[in-house]
Protein backbone atom coordinates (compact mmCIF):
# COMPACT_ATOMS: atom_id res chain seq x y z
CA UNK A 1 0.00 0.00 0.00
CA UNK A 2 1.61 3.44 -1.05
CA UNK A 3 2.52 6.19 1.19
CA UNK A 4 0.35 9.17 0.49
CA UNK A 5 1.89 12.47 0.46
CA UNK A 6 0.58 16.10 0.23
CA UNK A 7 3.57 18.72 -0.41
CA UNK A 8 2.67 22.02 1.04
CA UNK A 9 5.25 25.18 -0.06
CA UNK A 10 5.28 28.51 -1.08
CA UNK A 11 7.41 28.36 -4.32
CA UNK A 12 6.53 26.16 -7.20
CA UNK A 13 9.81 24.39 -7.60
CA UNK A 14 10.35 23.61 -4.29
CA UNK A 15 7.01 21.66 -4.77
CA UNK A 16 8.15 20.38 -8.20
CA UNK A 17 11.68 19.03 -6.57
CA UNK A 18 10.34 17.43 -4.26
CA UNK A 19 7.43 15.88 -6.19
CA UNK A 20 10.14 14.68 -8.74
CA UNK A 21 12.08 12.84 -5.81
CA UNK A 22 8.98 10.99 -4.63
CA UNK A 23 7.42 10.26 -8.23
CA UNK A 24 10.03 7.58 -8.74
CA UNK A 25 9.50 5.39 -5.53
CA UNK A 26 6.87 2.78 -6.20
CA UNK A 27 5.81 2.67 -2.42
CA UNK A 28 4.83 6.54 -2.16
CA UNK A 29 2.03 8.42 -3.76
CA UNK A 30 1.94 12.12 -4.11
CA UNK A 31 -1.82 13.34 -3.45
CA UNK A 32 -1.96 16.78 -3.70
CA UNK A 33 0.45 19.93 -3.58
CA UNK A 34 -0.42 23.27 -1.30
CA UNK A 35 0.82 26.93 -1.90
CA UNK A 36 0.30 28.17 1.27
CA UNK A 37 -0.70 27.43 4.83
CA UNK A 38 -4.87 27.46 4.40
CA UNK A 39 -4.62 24.86 1.16
CA UNK A 40 -2.51 22.68 2.82
CA UNK A 41 -5.26 22.42 5.84
CA UNK A 42 -8.46 21.95 3.28
CA UNK A 43 -6.20 19.22 1.28
CA UNK A 44 -5.47 17.41 4.61
CA UNK A 45 -8.82 16.57 4.70
CA UNK A 46 -9.86 16.27 0.99
CA UNK A 47 -6.77 14.39 -0.15
CA UNK A 48 -6.28 12.21 2.98
CA UNK A 49 -2.23 12.12 3.03
CA UNK A 50 -0.47 9.82 5.45
CA UNK A 51 2.48 12.08 5.58
CA UNK A 52 2.22 16.36 4.75
CA UNK A 53 5.53 17.80 3.84
CA UNK A 54 5.26 21.49 5.47
CA UNK A 55 7.33 24.55 5.15
CA UNK A 56 7.23 26.84 8.05
CA UNK A 57 7.29 29.86 6.04
CA UNK A 58 3.76 30.77 3.96
CA UNK A 59 1.57 33.20 2.96
CA UNK A 60 -1.73 33.39 4.37
CA UNK A 61 -1.09 30.86 7.77
CA UNK A 62 2.22 29.39 8.27
CA UNK A 63 3.34 25.89 8.62
CA UNK A 64 3.04 25.74 11.83
CA UNK A 65 -0.18 27.30 12.70
CA UNK A 66 -1.47 24.82 9.87
CA UNK A 67 -0.17 22.21 11.92
CA UNK A 68 -1.55 22.78 15.06
CA UNK A 69 -5.01 23.08 12.93
CA UNK A 70 -4.45 20.05 11.12
CA UNK A 71 -3.49 17.89 14.27
CA UNK A 72 -6.65 19.90 16.43
CA UNK A 73 -9.08 18.73 13.37
CA UNK A 74 -8.22 15.06 14.38
CA UNK A 75 -6.04 14.28 11.10
CA UNK A 76 -4.41 10.82 11.25
CA UNK A 77 -1.60 12.44 8.89
CA UNK A 78 1.98 12.72 10.72
CA UNK A 79 3.51 15.95 9.57
CA UNK A 80 7.27 16.85 8.54
CA UNK A 81 8.23 19.89 8.78
CA UNK A 82 10.23 21.49 6.13
CA UNK A 83 12.61 25.02 6.53
CA UNK A 84 15.71 26.19 5.57
CA UNK A 85 16.90 27.57 8.54
CA UNK A 86 17.61 25.24 11.79
CA UNK A 87 15.95 27.09 13.64
CA UNK A 88 15.12 26.52 17.87
CA UNK A 89 12.18 28.60 17.94
CA UNK A 90 10.57 26.46 14.35
CA UNK A 91 11.76 23.35 16.14
CA UNK A 92 10.08 24.20 19.56
CA UNK A 93 6.89 25.61 17.80
CA UNK A 94 6.44 22.45 14.99
CA UNK A 95 7.01 19.85 17.51
CA UNK A 96 4.43 21.37 20.08
CA UNK A 97 2.09 22.31 17.24
CA UNK A 98 2.46 17.94 16.61
CA UNK A 99 4.84 17.39 13.77
CA UNK A 100 6.18 14.48 13.81
CA UNK A 101 9.47 15.20 12.45
CA UNK A 102 11.37 18.08 11.44
CA UNK A 103 13.97 18.52 8.63
CA UNK A 104 15.73 20.81 6.29
CA UNK A 105 15.20 21.55 2.92
CA UNK A 106 18.67 21.08 1.66
CA UNK A 107 18.02 16.98 2.68
CA UNK A 108 19.16 14.54 0.30
CA UNK A 109 16.77 13.03 -1.86
CA UNK A 110 17.75 9.54 0.15
CA UNK A 111 17.39 10.83 3.61
CA UNK A 112 13.86 12.61 2.43
CA UNK A 113 12.13 9.43 1.67
CA UNK A 114 13.38 7.64 4.57
CA UNK A 115 11.73 10.31 6.48
CA UNK A 116 8.71 9.62 4.67
CA UNK A 117 8.71 6.19 5.34
CA UNK A 118 9.73 6.81 9.13
CA UNK A 119 7.21 8.86 10.12
CA UNK A 120 4.13 6.85 8.12
CA UNK A 121 5.32 4.15 10.27
CA UNK A 122 4.58 6.01 13.25
CA UNK A 123 7.95 6.96 14.46
CA UNK A 124 9.14 10.26 15.01
CA UNK A 125 11.87 11.96 13.38
CA UNK A 126 14.36 13.71 15.56
CA UNK A 127 18.40 14.42 15.12
CA UNK A 128 20.23 14.52 18.18
CA UNK A 129 21.01 17.84 17.60
CA UNK A 130 17.41 18.77 17.99
CA UNK A 131 16.45 16.19 20.68
CA UNK A 132 19.63 18.03 22.60
CA UNK A 133 18.05 21.50 21.76
CA UNK A 134 14.76 20.80 22.93
CA UNK A 135 15.61 19.00 26.08
CA UNK A 136 17.76 21.90 26.72
CA UNK A 137 14.54 24.08 26.24
CA UNK A 138 12.44 21.72 28.56
CA UNK A 139 14.86 22.23 31.03
CA UNK A 140 14.64 25.97 31.11
CA UNK A 141 10.79 25.78 30.88
CA UNK A 142 9.39 23.08 32.66
CA UNK A 143 9.96 23.35 36.68
CA UNK A 144 10.89 20.61 38.81
CA UNK A 145 8.78 18.83 41.49
CA UNK A 146 5.47 18.13 39.66
CA UNK A 147 3.61 15.15 40.51
CA UNK A 148 2.90 12.82 37.81
CA UNK A 149 -0.30 13.08 36.35
CA UNK A 150 -2.97 10.45 36.53
CA UNK A 151 -2.08 8.94 32.89
CA UNK A 152 1.10 7.99 34.33
CA UNK A 153 -0.48 5.99 36.54
CA UNK A 154 -1.62 3.56 33.88
CA UNK A 155 1.91 2.63 32.78
CA UNK A 156 3.82 -0.13 34.09
CA UNK A 157 6.94 0.18 35.25
CA UNK A 158 8.37 -1.25 31.47
CA UNK A 159 6.59 1.22 30.14
CA UNK A 160 8.20 3.98 32.54
CA UNK A 161 11.37 2.58 31.37
CA UNK A 162 10.76 2.52 27.60
CA UNK A 163 9.52 6.24 28.19
CA UNK A 164 12.38 7.37 29.45
CA UNK A 165 14.75 5.76 26.69
CA UNK A 166 12.50 7.54 24.35
CA UNK A 167 13.00 10.94 25.96
CA UNK A 168 16.39 10.62 25.71
CA UNK A 169 15.76 9.94 21.87
CA UNK A 170 17.12 6.09 21.65
CA UNK A 171 15.13 4.06 18.55
CA UNK A 172 12.98 1.57 19.16
CA UNK A 173 16.19 -0.49 18.31
CA UNK A 174 18.42 0.88 21.02
CA UNK A 175 16.06 0.48 23.66
CA UNK A 176 15.75 -3.24 22.81
CA UNK A 177 19.18 -3.42 22.70
CA UNK A 178 19.42 -1.32 26.59
CA UNK A 179 16.50 -3.26 27.98
CA UNK A 180 16.98 -6.68 26.51
CA UNK A 181 13.99 -7.46 24.54
CA UNK A 182 12.56 -8.05 21.07
CA UNK A 183 12.20 -5.06 18.91
CA UNK A 184 8.87 -6.09 18.28
CA UNK A 185 8.34 -5.90 21.94
CA UNK A 186 9.33 -2.41 22.44
CA UNK A 187 7.23 -1.51 19.55
CA UNK A 188 3.99 -3.00 21.23
CA UNK A 189 5.20 -1.44 24.60
CA UNK A 190 5.59 2.51 22.69
CA UNK A 191 1.90 1.58 21.20
CA UNK A 192 0.76 0.84 24.68
CA UNK A 193 1.95 4.07 25.66
CA UNK A 194 0.68 6.48 23.09
CA UNK A 195 -2.67 5.01 23.74
CA UNK A 196 -2.83 5.11 27.55
CA UNK A 197 -1.68 8.91 27.31
CA UNK A 198 -3.91 9.88 24.72
CA UNK A 199 -0.93 11.04 22.21
CA UNK A 200 -0.83 10.47 18.69
CA UNK A 201 2.87 9.94 18.63
CA UNK A 202 6.05 9.10 20.54
CA UNK A 203 6.85 13.03 20.03
CA UNK A 204 4.27 13.91 21.86
CA UNK A 205 4.37 11.10 24.87
CA UNK A 206 8.00 12.86 25.28
CA UNK A 207 6.32 16.47 25.52
CA UNK A 208 3.78 14.74 28.08
CA UNK A 209 6.41 13.65 30.27
CA UNK A 210 8.48 16.39 30.21
CA UNK A 211 6.04 18.50 31.60
CA UNK A 212 4.96 16.84 33.96
CA UNK A 213 8.15 16.59 35.80
CA UNK A 214 8.44 12.45 34.69
CA UNK A 215 11.83 12.48 32.92
CA UNK A 216 14.66 14.97 33.80
CA UNK A 217 15.14 17.40 30.45
CA UNK A 218 18.61 16.97 31.17
CA UNK A 219 18.13 13.35 31.04
CA UNK A 220 21.07 12.00 29.53
CA UNK A 221 21.00 8.09 27.29
CA UNK A 222 23.69 6.58 29.37
CA UNK A 223 22.24 6.86 32.69
CA UNK A 224 18.37 4.94 32.19
CA UNK A 225 18.42 2.01 34.12
CA UNK A 226 18.14 -0.92 32.17
CA UNK A 227 16.76 -4.77 33.30
CA UNK A 228 16.96 -7.81 31.83
CA UNK A 229 13.99 -9.47 29.75
CA UNK A 230 11.04 -9.75 31.80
Amino acid sequence: MSIRVLIADDQALVRSGFRLILETRSDIDVVGEAEDGRRAVALAVDAEPDVILMDVRMPELDGIEATRQIVAAGSPARILVLTTFDLDEYVYAAIRAGASGFLLKDVRPRDLVDAIRLVADGNALLGPTVTRRLLDRFAAAVPGGQDRPDPFATLSERELDILRLLAAGLSNAEIAGRLYLGESTVKTHVSSILRKLGVRDRVQAVIVAFEAGLVPPQLDPASAAARPQE
